[in-house]
């Protein structure tokens, strides 16, 4: 089954539901602790994380049982029906423990292709992107409104995000300076929170390296349903993870692509 159908909605927001539950009881408590998972700098994961997939993946294994799964923080498991539920629980660990508002619950469905369903969820400000063929919509505190990203934009008045100032290796870096250099706005530090932006119409591009698959699929999937294109920066599939370039339309995507590979 290579397209999403009511039922798969369902499960993708049922298993949000659950992760909501789990994770706010910890943002902004006090003496939330965290794990670094790396040895050479820093990755953090904290008992929200581990809860809310450990939700998730228990909605699957009622609701979806012969499907894969890819969560960040258990791995992968595979299944038999030839698609995979991708799960980041959350999405920009560093703002969670900072209690910033940017991080979010990443839920992708995807095949062979890559992902064809994504949800990017926000708990705390209660907000949720939804990406499907045929649905490309968003509740909030604003109620039910359809996303839709920019057309007709350009790169001469584009509002650009990165996560770190770094983005990635010393050539990535050099590449997104020479994007910066020509948008109006430069901002920092949304985790997926920028590309949840970029499908409402509020942002034009969103440029990052060192991705993992979990950080990408979901977005991919709302950003196609609300209009806009996600490649790598050669132009092709970025499901894998790596570099991402997210943009609102093909014209500000081909400028910005000219740039990244100049």
């Amino acid at each position: 089954m290579k397209t999403a159908d009511i039922s798969d909605l369902d499960v993708a927001c049922e298993m949000a539901d659950v992760a909501r539950a789990a994770i706010l009881p910890h943002f902004r408590a006090a003496g939330l602790g965290a794990e670094n998972k790396l040895q050479d700098g820093f990755d953090p994961v904290t008992v929200a994380d581990r809860a809310a997939e450990t939700a998730m993946r228990a909605v699957l294994a009622k609701r979806r049982p012969a499907d894969g799964i890819w969560g960040e923080e258990y791995g992968q498991e595979p299944g038999t029906s030839g698609r995979t539920w991708v799960l980041d629980p959350i999405d920009g660990t560093r703002g969670f423990i900072s209690g910033t508002p940017t991080w979010g619950v990443l839920i992708a469905l995807s095949d062979e292709n890559g992902p064809f369903l994504g949800v990017i969820d926000q708990p705390y400000t209660e907000e949720r992107f939804i990406g499907a063929p045929g649905v490309a919509e968003m509740t909030g505190p604003q109620g039910l409104r359809p996303l839709a990203a920019r057309q007709g934009s350009h790169l001469a008045d584009a509002i650009l995000f990165t996560t770190f100032p770094e983005v990635g290796t010393p050539e990535d870096r050099a590449g997104f300076e020479r994007v910066a250099a020509m948008a109006k706005l430069t901002r920092y530090g949304m985790d997926c929170y920028a590309y949840a932006l970029l499908a409402a119409g509020q942002v034009d591009l969103v440029i990052e390296a060192s991705l993992n698959a979990y950080d990408i699929q979901a977005p991919i999937a709302v950003i196609q349903a609300a209009g806009g294109i996600v490649t790598n920066w050669q132009g092709g599939p970025a499901h894998q993870g790596g570099r991402a370039l997210a943009a609102a339309n093909p014209e500000i995507h081909a400028e910005a692509l000219a740039l990244l590979n100049t």
